[in-house]
């Protein structure tokens, strides 16, 4: 650490020069903001009112060490343990995935599609964070959610942000890849998923800071079974979804056909994709 002054905007300077090296101008002062509101809640507004503001030595050891893993492509929200996601405050760690925008895009599709309904129940199979059992129940609070993982780990941080955000939902650790275990849950009107859907070959093309800390259990498929999960929820969803109740997938942008073709053969109704806000086909929507 070669730090030569206590000033935050002096140290913050430094800082974000070597951040660009690694993710150029713009983002690295970005990176820096969100350190510095969350370890020492100053905005860039409160900083530049602020041009003395000093630092004690513990404290520019945190930002030092948040910095040498942000080198490291570790994603900040890891590394300041939380996310925002749909107006909420999530606490993550590396047993789940960090939110991503494109799916609050589904959870707006989802309560427009059901805001004249009420008390419906709804199935999040995959839950992770709980991020779209939560935003689901925040926005039609008179709903039912029950939120499955197989992952003890990503329940525990689905727990914590039910607390965090004041809200009810029944978790459950489940995997849905073991049939023997359905007869466990029981009837719903809506199911949705974001599933594991990224294949081999797809992770060859992504950036380390995903493949190098997010949980591959919840984002890989084999390049020879890439729609294993749409198929065992499908199935699934055959016998646990209501007559005219709705089933909701996030999707790999190359396979939307192959999903039509899975829910057609299963039987669903009223099978439609939607593209998000970069025109990329990601969510599908179907009806039993």
């Amino acid at each position: 650490m070669n730090i030569r002054t206590n000033l935050l905007r002096e140290i913050k300077q430094q800082y974000q020069k070597e951040l660009s090296a690694v993710y150029g101008e713009q983002e690295a002062g970005s990176l820096m903001n969100v350190l510095i509101s969350h370890f020492f809640s100053l905005s860039r507004v409160d900083l530049s009112l602020k041009p003395d503001f000093r630092l004690s030595e513990t404290e520019i050891l945190k930002l030092h060490f948040a910095v040498k893993d942000l080198k490291k492509e570790k994603p900040v929200q890891y590394i300041i343990g939380e996310s925002e996601f749909f107006g909420l405050k999530l606490k993550v760690t590396p047993n789940v995935l960090i939110p991503r925008p494109e799916t609050e895009e589904m959870i707006e599709l989802i309560v427009k599609d059901n805001l004249d309904k009420e008390k419906l129940k709804i199935l999040d199979i995959g839950t992770g964070s709980g991020c779209i059992a939560l935003a689901l129940k925040k926005k039609l609070p008179s709903f039912l959610v029950t939120a499955i993982d197989v992952s003890e780990g990503a329940l525990e941080v689905a727990k914590g942000n039910c607390i965090l955000n004041k809200l009810d939902i029944e978790l459950k650790q489940l995997d849905i890849l073991d049939v023997s275990r359905w007869q466990e849950l029981g009837q719903f009107d809506l199911i949705v998923s974001n599933p594991p859907y990224v294949t081999e070959d797809d992770k060859t093309l992504m950036k380390k800071n995903v493949t190098g800390f997010e949980p591959h259990l919840a984002l890989f498929v084999t390049n020879e079974d890439p729609l294993l999960f749409y198929r065992v929820i499908t199935e699934f969803a055959v016998d646990h979804l209501i007559g005219g109740g709705s089933l909701w997938f996030e999707i790999n942008e190359n396979l939307g056909d192959e999903v039509v073709k899975l829910l057609q053969e299963k039987g669903f109704n009223n099978i439609a994709l939607h593209s998000d806000l970069y025109g990329k086909v990601r969510f599908a929507s179907s009806v039993r």
